[in-house]
């Protein structure tokens, strides 16, 4: 079994990136030990997390995991820019065993990526939303659409985080979005080394 450690700067992303994490590595024929270390608190919480624990296992006093997933938004910083900041955070063993998932600008986007998996989820779909820089307006387009679907979101949407990334068609979201399809890329080849 093969742990995998995820580090999420809110609940969201610990949903959405936690399932597909779990999902790759079914795929690649793992099951996973997945734990949660950090997930409230914003990015700047996330690399505090990140780097206490990497110091730690550096210095021996925590076991490193298979895959350290950290999961962030990019919050109009970029995509480069963010993954920089966790790969700083990130020293030793830990920087080797790293998966970066940054949602460019905010994970609620990835929710809406596939309109046929909302629909399996919800019973309508969705379109995909353009990419834009603005605070909340993904929030805002999630809670629309699941509002459209006839559905009351009792948090924002997000409560069906685990639903949708199951149901999402991956090529599509990856062909949709760079930043889930780094994400994904990235997960894969770290599972490959553990099953190669």
């Amino acid at each position: 079994m093969a742990e995998l450690l995820l580090f999420a700067e809110d609940d969201a992303l610990e949903k959405f990136v936690g399932t597909l994490a779990v999902r790759i590595a079914q795929e690649h024929g793992l099951s996973v030990k997945l734990r949660v270390r950090s997930a409230r608190g914003g990015f700047g919480k996330v690399l505090q997390e990140l780097q206490r624990f990497a110091a730690a296992c550096d210095q021996g006093r925590e076991a490193v995991p298979d895959v350290i997933v950290v999961a962030v938004d990019a919050n109009c910083h970029g995509l480069n820019d963010r993954r920089a900041e966790v790969e700083a955070s990130a020293g030793g063993i830990v920087r080797e065993r790293l998966v970066i998932a940054v949602a460019d600008p905010h994970v609620e986007r990835w929710f809406l990526l596939d309109g046929a998996a909302f629909r399996a989820v919800l019973g309508h779909g969705c379109q995909a939303p353009d990419q834009k820089c603005e605070k909340d307006r993904y929030k805002g387009l999630l809670i629309r659409a699941v509002q459209d679907a006839g559905v009351q979101p009792l948090l924002g949407g997000i409560e069906y985080a685990e639903d949708l990334a199951n149901q999402m068609d991956l090529q599509r979201a990856g062909a949709a979005d760079a930043g889930i399809r780094r994400f994904l890329d990235t997960l894969r080849a770290r599972f490959n080394l553990l099953t190669g």
